[in-house]
């Protein structure tokens, strides 16, 4: 397959701080891939590094064929981008907003036509086509701004935490959108902070302090995970995990949902020692079971090795 991403030691330094550090990977033609990490991880630096509005401090990439030194103009010709912000202009028309982004990507005539009846079909909003923008619900606002960043059919497109903020049933009827885009070709280089949309895409970048730790499929990167997982159920989930941090034969205790996940040394050995342990700090558990990780337990785990998280 041919490679809409192709990117050599990319880095991007301001000043003394490095905000990406030497990543290297690709992204293959018509795939979903994802984009990972903690706040301050580099996604949204390398992100505008790829899409021609800034500079990499060295490095080499190329997107859609186009060096992102040299070629910055072609390739925002040639992509779609949607931030977490949306880029709309709530004190225009859906109208307007769709006539201002196909003027920025010279769709024009019988075309025009074409891609805007698509785009208010899309988005749900053939009869809303005259509102104010800055009044419309958050989920019209986010299918409004995908259909604004592909009217121009771009082959791929960047989404920067396009689901921020929105609710659960706009963000799994989003993603049906980014499915239906993918299934025509398109390649989708979403950055994302949820992981339940980590598991929609083909394969994941994880970046941390500016680095790429970890790229490989949703179900590789769960069974590579080494450390045994239990799941425990007690009353007060915040407490146990609380208690159970720094404790020994305890790699990581966190909640997950109202149950709490801890990563052990030993699984059979942890099974008897954390109900007495919790007991002691006034804490019942009421079930203990082994668990398969989830890719939050494999982020939490990779994050952690690779020095933690960056405190904002």
């Amino acid at each position: 397959m041919s490679k809409a991403v192709d990117v050599t030691g990319l880095t991007r330094a301001f000043g003394d701080f490095v905000a990406v550090d030497h990543v290297t990977f690709d992204v293959e033609e018509g795939e979903i891939f994802g984009f990972l990490g903690p706040n301050g991880a580099g996604k949204t630096t390398t992100i505008k590094m790829l899409t021609g509005l800034l500079a990499p401090s060295s490095g080499e990439g190329h997107v859609v064929g186009h060096d992102i030194r040299t070629e910055s103009e072609f390739i925002k010709q040639r992509i779609g981008y949607m931030s977490q912000l949306f880029s709309l202009y709530g004190d225009l028309t859906v109208d307007e907003n769709i006539a201002f982004f196909a003027g920025l990507y010279e769709v024009s005539g019988e075309r025009l036509e074409q891609r805007r009846e698509w785009v208010l079909q899309m988005s749900g909003l053939t009869a809303h086509r005259k509102r104010m923008t800055g009044e419309l619900p958050l989920g019209w606002k986010q299918r409004l701004a995908l259909g604004c960043a592909v009217l121009h059919e771009p082959p791929i497109l960047f989404l920067d935490e396009p689901t921020s903020g929105v609710d659960p049933v706009s963000r799994r009827n989003f993603w049906d959108l980014i499915y239906t885009l993918a299934d025509r070709g398109t390649t989708i280089f979403v950055s994302t902070h949820y992981m339940e949309e980590a598991e929609y895409c083909h394969r994941l970048a994880l970046m941390n302090r500016g680095r790429l730790i970890a790229l490989d499929r949703p179900a590789t990167l769960r069974s590579a995970m080494a450390e045994p997982i239990l799941e425990l159920a007690t009353d007060d989930g915040p407490a146990a995990a609380q208690a159970l941090q720094g404790a020994p034969g305890i790699i990581e205790a966190a909640m997950f949902g109202r149950a709490v996940h801890v990563v052990v040394d030993d699984a059979a050995r942890a099974t008897h020692a954390l109900p007495a342990l919790l007991k002691s700090r006034g804490l019942a558990v009421h079930g203990i079971t082994p668990v398969r990780p989830s890719l939050e337990d494999v982020f939490v785990s990779l994050v952690r090795r690779e020095g933690g998280a960056v405190i904002s």
